[in-house]
């Protein structure tokens, strides 16, 4: 059982003392083993990365060592995401994580959330009044065939530095609201493809180091074939080498071409919402663009 605690405060869980501590602060190569002990493919440099875009708090036992952590990111004032809630196999059922998560949301009162739920995690939040919304399938593995090119009306070429604030802005209109700060972050280390119309950025998808190998999002897309059109490319430069895409579509031309290429489903999770839901901050007109890949799991 968890005793209840303050933020700041230490609480006791069974046989151990927890302190609570800043995941800014927390030794990277900890960090690092803690995702590694439950099977999460980030590398170092990916939690480093999470760190400069967000915030959170790690659990230390008595001698130093992490047991447990949660991650938030302020996606806009009014909605934020959390992720990287992870606790050590031998305090899975004693209540950190429960302990972590109260500390987050009384950090963000106010703000609409969302996450993306492991099937072992979501009685605890569903136990927080989140809500379920769709699955997201995590597809990865070798690139085996790249999809043909599609015939897609407009101009497909690699993103510039040029084109961040048409990026922000498509896809401030697919998620919901607008991550700018996020999106400056992604195309520091990302390769992108954009496909424009009279001069108008209409899709777009950017790729990076990350895990076992690169990952693919966000891809931002009106339709399957413009979706395919900014996703081929990635394809194409990462033929037979790993390749990870997390996406909320499990049927259409988009999702058997990302399957037959070899990025079979591995793993689903659950979106959940607390607050607003995504129907709430999904675009009213139908041929609006839409969130075809996730950034991540943790940042959606």
């Amino acid at each position: 059982m968890v005793d209840t605690a303050g933020p700041g405060e230490k609480i006791q869980i069974d046989a151990f003392a927890i302190a609570i501590g800043a995941v800014g602060q927390a030794d990277l190569a900890q960090l690092h083993a803690l995702s590694i002990s439950v099977g999460w493919p980030h590398r170092a440099e990916d939690w480093q990365f999470l760190r400069a875009v967000g915030e959170g708090v790690v659990a230390n036992d008595e001698i130093g060592r992490i047991m447990s952590s949660a991650m938030w990111f302020r996606q806009s004032p009014e909605l934020a995401t959390i992720g990287m809630v992870i606790t050590s196999p031998r305090l899975q059922t004693q209540g950190t994580g429960l302990w972590l998560m109260e500390y987050a949301l009384r950090d963000l009162h106010g703000s609409n959330l969302r996450l993306n739920a492991t099937r072992a995690a979501q009685r605890l939040y569903l136990s927080l009044g989140f809500k379920p919304e769709m699955k997201v399938y995590q597809c990865q593995g070798l690139v085996t065939r790249v999809p043909d090119d599609v015939a897609a009306a407009g101009t497909l070429r690699a993103l510039e530095s040029a084109d961040l604030a048409a990026a922000v802005a498509l896809d401030a209109t697919a998620f919901g609201v607008p991550r700018a700060a996020l999106l400056e972050k992604l195309f520091g280390q990302s390769r992108g493809y954009g496909l424009f119309r009279d001069g108008r950025l209409v899709a777009f998808a950017l790729c990076r180091r990350f895990g076992r190998g690169h990952v693919v999002g966000p891809i931002v897309a009106a339709d399957d074939a413009d979706a395919l059109c900014v996703v081929t490319p990635h394809m194409r430069d990462h033929k037979d080498t790993f390749l990870r895409l997390d996406t909320h579509f499990g049927s259409g031309a988009f999702a058997v071409e990302v399957v037959q290429s070899g990025l079979t489903v591995f793993d689903t999770v659950l979106t959940m919402s607390l607050g607003k839901t995504l129907a709430d901050f999904a675009p009213e007109a139908p041929d609006a663009p839409r969130t075809y890949g996730l950034v991540s799991q943790t940042l959606g």
